[in-house]
């Protein structure tokens, strides 16, 4: 009795899966999702110069007079260095404020008496204006760090608050009667159904509390320290140059852009992958 040993002939080699270029139409969604913003700051700036050239004003320079102060800022070398200065603080300020509204805004939504005790201080901080905050910090505080910090939290937190307490509130009463059911614990509860279903709520007040803080750590400064954007701000004033204000202020603009677009948008659409798009 033969056996027959059959002998595999190796095939040919197969390359290695690469990604595909980009084609023409990443290149179209990138062009339809950057034109809207871009013309409305070609039509900004088209405004301001025919405002300009209207009033023919040393109170209302001109695009090239803003630009050209601008430039100077940036080859003076100090923008980095003031810039990080004030990014600093608003960040220490936003993520304590974050945290307090996590915590007491999941607790308001799940507690009738924790609501009841809260919403008087989020009413409170909600009608008391970013400069009433920045005038008693700078008063209780000095020029420290503690300061701007809690300034800014005292600012955002209210909001921020809000914005959780309403989110809890909006979640189905099916979820948490499951997770009840099956005894989730805390940790599990803020894991898989709090924060997924608070996600729309946290990036909306994490917007509205991001510009809160910029427009009071700028007060701060402003009032009560030496260094950071609202210093040189203050500054600018002092010396009566429009188009440095104007120079610091599109800073500034420029900043909330870059989180808006570099960072928010994409952090929210990575951690809402999981939503079904609505095509209609």
């Amino acid at each position: 009795m033969s056996t027959t040993t059959a002998t595999r002939r190796p095939g040919p080699a197969v390359a290695p899966a690469t990604a595909p270029p980009p084609g023409p139409g990443s290149w179209r969604r990138l062009a339809a999702a950057a034109w809207p913003p871009a013309a409305f700051v070609l039509l900004l700036g088209a405004g301001w110069q025919l405002m300009a050239v209207l009033a023919d004003s040393v109170l209302m320079p001109g695009l090239g007079e803003i630009a050209t102060r601008f430039a100077e800022i940036v080859v003076d070398g100090d923008i980095l260095t003031q810039l990080g200065v004030t990014l600093g603080r608003v960040s220490l300020g936003f993520a304590l404020a974050f945290a307090a509204a996590l915590v007491v805004g999941i607790a308001m939504g799940r507690n009738a008496i924790v609501r009841r005790f809260f919403e008087p201080a989020v009413l409170l901080g909600l009608t008391v204006p970013g400069l009433v905050w920045a005038l008693l910090c700078v008063i209780w505080f000095g020029v420290g760090l503690a300061n701007p910090v809690l300034a800014v939290a005292l600012s955002a937190a209210p909001a921020l608050t809000l914005n959780v307490h309403q989110g809890i509130r909006a979640l189905p009463g099916e979820l948490l009667e499951m997770t009840h059911v099956y005894r989730f614990s805390l940790w599990r509860r803020l894991r898989y159904l709090w924060l997924p279903a608070l996600q729309p709520a946290l990036f909306s007040g994490a917007r509205l509390g991001l510009s809160l803080s910029w427009k009071v750590i700028v007060l701060v400064e402003v009032f009560g320290l030496s260094s950071g954007v609202g210093y040189q701000l203050n500054n600018e004033f002092a010396a009566q140059s429009v188009a440095g204000v104007l120079s610091w202020t599109l800073l500034f603009g420029a900043v909330m852009a870059l989180l808006e677009y570099g960072l928010l948008q994409n952090l929210e659409r990575r951690l809402t992958r999981w939503r079904k798009a609505v095509a209609v």
